[in-house]
């Protein structure tokens, strides 16, 4: 019943996530001329090439990339990923040629950055729904898995090619500057909702003080706990104790206020935690 029901809302991050990412690119990418990611890019700028609908020039470029690319993917994620291709194809077409959608701003700024804003809220369901929106992602698998070119560097560069084709067939390269932000955006907002808001922070402390009895402190007075970590210097001739723990952000200033109080000489290094599963 848990596996049918996780199917369920995965299946329904999927399709909602595709209706966002068409609303992005119908109310805001394509009349703008910015370009996005991926085939949705593409096909926003080939749209202004052949004037075929956007949703179909999608079907064209992902349904063969998909068929060659089948024995590269786990069965489930292939059919999540046919789901995807077709709701987007579905809702990209419906809000262009049957409701008409008008671009709902026609401010570059604005439109790059709501464009930015839904695609990216879009991806980020998809993926949270175990599918690919295709194109791009299936491609770069392709490549990953027949050279040692990782699939990250695939994504980046056909990205740069989409952005690089908007500016000469636009012919400006203003539009594909604003293009390249409209990316950025959309891969910050799809790292929000696959990782969640960063609310906290990774600390490392060293002193030449007693580390067990600044840990008391911190403890006592922030109510948090960590790890100390035992170890030597690169020379292996001198003791080097570390303090390692988590801690939320709002809570930094205080940790520091604590630390510089207790060894004015500490060293200090914060991180971001980007993902943190489980509890100390």
């Amino acid at each position: 019943m848990k596996s049918y029901k996780t199917e369920l809302l995965n299946y329904g991050f999927i399709v909602l996530g595709s209706l966002i990412m068409s609303i992005g690119i119908v109310g805001f990418l394509s009349p703008n001329h910015i370009a996005t990611g991926g085939t949705a890019g593409l096909a926003i700028v080939l749209n202004h090439v052949f004037h075929l609908s956007i949703g179909l020039l999608m079907a064209l470029i992902n349904i063969p990339l998909l068929l060659v690319s089948l024995k590269y993917l786990g069965k489930k994620f292939a059919i999540n990923t046919i789901i995807c291709i077709t709701s987007v194809v579905f809702f990209v077409d419906l809000l262009a040629k049957v409701i008409q959608l008008q671009s709902l701003s026609n401010n570059l700024m604005l439109a790059t950055l709501y464009g930015g804003v839904t695609v990216g809220a879009g991806l980020g369901l998809i993926f949270k729904g175990g599918a690919s929106a295709g194109g791009g992602t299936i491609l770069a698998k392709i490549i990953a898995a027949n050279t040692s070119i990782k699939t990250s560097t695939v994504i980046l560069v056909l990205d740069a090619l989409v952005v690089a084709s908007a500016g000469f067939v636009f012919n400006s390269m203003e539009l594909a500057l604003w293009s390249l932000i409209s990316i950025y955006v959309g891969s910050k907002i799809i790292d929000l909702i696959l990782v969640g808001a960063n609310s906290q922070k990774i600390v490392h402390i060293s002193s030449a003080k007693s580390l067990k009895e600044l840990s008391l402190i911190i403890t006592e007075n922030l109510g948090i706990s960590g790890t100390i970590i035992k170890g030597n210097d690169l020379g292996d001739t001198e003791y080097k104790d570390i303090i390692f723990l988590m801690i939320d952000k709002n809570k930094l200033t205080p940790l520091k206020q604590l630390v510089l109080e207790y060894d004015k000489n500490v060293k200090m290094i914060v991180m971001e935690a980007t993902e943190v599963l489980g509890k100390e």
